[in-house]
């Protein structure tokens, strides 16, 4: 079937496809930089902590600011749809100045990331690092009873929502920046509102950097549990929540799908957050039986977030970012199927007869509802994204895997980890 044959079906359910591929084509997605070197950062030589982990060691891992910059370019060329760039505060890039700590970084640090957004029109979002750090006492940062570990990292929020602002400022564009840490316990506490009090208060103390809050979005992250802080996690989904929703004119909710119980599904949190949230925020991944940060696939749970986002009217509202890492199989590939299956998943959402489906409901028509929720499933959906693909420039999906395997040749093999 044709792309012009594709239309006419979808014309018969009152979707024009034409309006539907401009409009995702206006839909802005945060691609990870910390996909292409398995989360390493540019300021430390050590390995991975708190909570962090990747499996896999193939080929070709980013070692420098250049290869990772051209990795990332190399993304954008695969992917339809608008961009932004997500950047970790630990992959500052230090000139002749010299090294300096989290708690002092600055705006020049991350002139590179800036020239490279404006090289392409992308906006930045950013994150403080929390984690793979010396001062990391115990497992805690903002919680930490220790005064002078607490003062550190909250010294390094404040520094990035200086850095935030600065990103806001030269690329026209919001900056969400978002707060995550792994503080927590392996085993069970003696005290468990302690750590959140201090927590608490330490994000408070970072919001009070000033910051303009159409400019910079702060967002408090939450998660259930990580390796190392299996039995207590400080900042857990009531905590972050709550605290979103205290603060609110200065900070929002981050949901992560792989931060929940197996059982839970934010799908069905996104509406629930949208009657009480102007805007939101998501970082997209694939938990397998935990927070395993798979390759975002386009699958029932990766459809059902886009479905809520679209069928809520909410595109502009929430604030969408990946965030995984796999070094199991080729980074690139990961990256692009990532992105591209969360793009196929906004695009499926937007071709769905969500007006009509919504009145079965309304009307108590469920039995036609299901019969009708199966019939669109099986609409010429593929043609219309491989139009989408054509229109952006970008490979259709039976292209990409000789794109893939001709960048692994030229570059990638190349280099020695």
């Amino acid at each position: 079937m044709s792309y012009a044959s594709a239309k006419k079906v979808y014309l018969k359910y009152g979707i024009d496809t034409d309006e539907v591929l401009k409009k995702l084509s206006t839909v802005s997605v945060s691609l990870h930089c910390w996909q292409g070197d398995d989360v390493k950062g540019f300021d430390h030589d050590g390995p991975l902590t708190g909570g962090i982990q990747t499996t896999g060691n193939y080929m070709g891992r980013a070692r420098t600011p250049e290869e990772l910059m051209a990795d990332m370019e190399k993304v954008i060329s695969l992917c339809p749809g608008k961009k932004k760039l997500n950047v970790h505060a630990c992959y500052a890039i230090f000139g002749d100045d010299g090294f300096v700590d989290r708690d002092k970084l600055e705006p020049r640090h991350f002139e590179p990331w800036v020239k490279l957004a404006k090289k392409y029109g992308l906006g930045i979002d950013f994150n403080p690092t929390f984690f793979s750090h010396p001062k990391v006492k115990d497992g805690l940062t903002l919680s930490s009873p220790d005064e002078e570990t607490r003062k550190f990292w909250i010294e390094h929020g404040k520094a990035c929502i200086r850095i935030s602002t600065y990103f806001a400022k030269e690329t026209g564009i919001p900056c969400v920046m978002n707060i995550w840490t792994g503080d927590g316990y392996k085993d069970i506490p003696s005290d468990r509102m302690g750590p959140r009090l201090r927590y608490k208060d330490s994000i408070e103390k970072i919001l009070e950097e000033p910051f303009d809050f159409n400019l910079v979005k702060p967002c408090v992250e939450s998660k259930v549990f990580g390796i190392g802080v299996e039995s207590y996690t400080v900042g857990s989904a009531e905590f972050a929540l709550s605290f979103a929703a205290e603060h609110k004119d200065k900070c929002l909710p981050l949901m992560d799908n792989g931060h929940y119980h197996p059982t839970e599904v934010v799908s069905d949190k996104i509406p629930a957050l949208l009657c009480f949230f102007p805007e939101i925020a998501l970082h997209i991944t694939r938990p397998v039986r935990w927070d395993s940060d798979h390759t975002v696939l386009f699958d029932d749970e990766t459809r059902e977030m886009a479905k809520e986002i679209v069928r809520t009217d909410s595109l502009s509202r929430v604030y969408m970012a990946l965030d995984y890492f796999d070094a199991s199989i080729n980074r690139i590939a990961s990256w692009s199927i990532g992105f591209r299956s969360w793009q196929k998943a906004l695009l499926y959402a937007l071709l769905s007869p969500n007006g009509k489906l919504k009145a079965l409901q309304d009307e108590g028509e469920l039995t036609e509802l299901i019969m009708r929720q199966e019939e669109v499933k099986t609409l010429p959906f593929g043609e219309v994204w491989n139009e989408y693909c054509k229109k952006s420039g970008v490979p259709t999906d039976d292209k990409l895997p000789d794109e893939i395997k001709k960048y692994e040749r030229k570059v990638l093999a190349k280099r020695k980890n």
